[in-house]
């Protein structure tokens, strides 16, 4: 086995809806081991969770995130992610203070991604709650006014709702990902220009493969920066053994 190079920063256990926890269970979930083909040190941020991250994000949270960050570059780490894509309005600060690679969030692609498709084409980006995704979320991750980058949330969906409006309750795995392929469909009725697809939130990604099945198109997501990274920093290869 590879030695741990990833660190992924999550929330502080005990705070995590239930809902949530749920998700965290399937593969290709940001917190769940199996999602890796490489081994990830998982450490839990105090004081991280809903409040603190996405309605009011902290500065203190981000201090403890930052302190966390420096003692793993003395472990070794050699780059850093977060498990909530709303982390992104960290992504400077974070970067800035730390001296190994940090992926705060899923829409770091999106400049890529935009330009992957061209600059006349759409990008859909799908997060968990469109209002507290701001600008200042984008630009801290290189999204400009000038992209074509259109964003849907889920915070209408009934069932995905439920994760922030009753956190003690359990949710309908299936209801909630009728509703995220539901969403999905209609950012493409509404734009036909869009030609990808990027998942801000790290809940997302074992529904991405289905998402590619209906809409035909591309979708970027946590575990697309991850392995990205991981094929930068060495810790993952695409070779046989032997071979450069």
């Amino acid at each position: 086995m590879s030695e741990t190079r990833i660190s992924i920063l999550k929330w502080e256990e005990g705070l995590v809806p239930m809902g949530l926890m749920q998700l965290e269970s399937l593969t290709g979930n940001s917190t769940n081991p199996d999602s890796y083909t490489f081994p990830v040190k998982f450490v839990q941020v105090p004081g991280a969770c809903t409040e603190t991250v996405i309605i009011n994000p902290s500065q203190e949270v981000l201090k403890s995130m930052i302190e966390i960050g420096k003692n793993l570059e003395k472990e070794g780490i050699k780059a850093i992610a977060t498990s909530c894509g709303f982390n992104a309005i960290f992504q400077q600060e974070l970067a800035n203070a730390l001296s190994i690679p940090v992926f705060s969030s899923a829409l770091l692609q999106v400049p890529f991604v935009q330009n992957l498709v061209g600059t006349k084409n759409g990008v859909a980006v799908i997060t968990a709650n469109k209002a507290s995704l701001t600008k200042a979320h984008m630009q801290a991750c290189g999204i400009t006014d000038d992209m074509n980058v259109y964003v849907y949330g889920l915070e209408d969906a009934r069932e995905w709702g439920k994760i922030f409006d009753e956190p003690d309750e359990a949710i309908d795995m299936e209801i909630v990902e009728h509703e995220i392929i539901d969403t999905a469909k209609k950012a493409l009725s509404d734009h036909a220009n869009i030609k990808a697809i990027v998942l801000e939130c790290t809940d997302l990604p074992p529904f991405a493969q289905k998402i590619r099945e209906v809409t035909g198109l591309p979708v970027f997501d946590f575990n697309t920066m991850a392995n990205y990274v991981a094929l930068g920093i060495g810790n993952i290869s695409l070779y046989k053994q032997g071979v450069v």
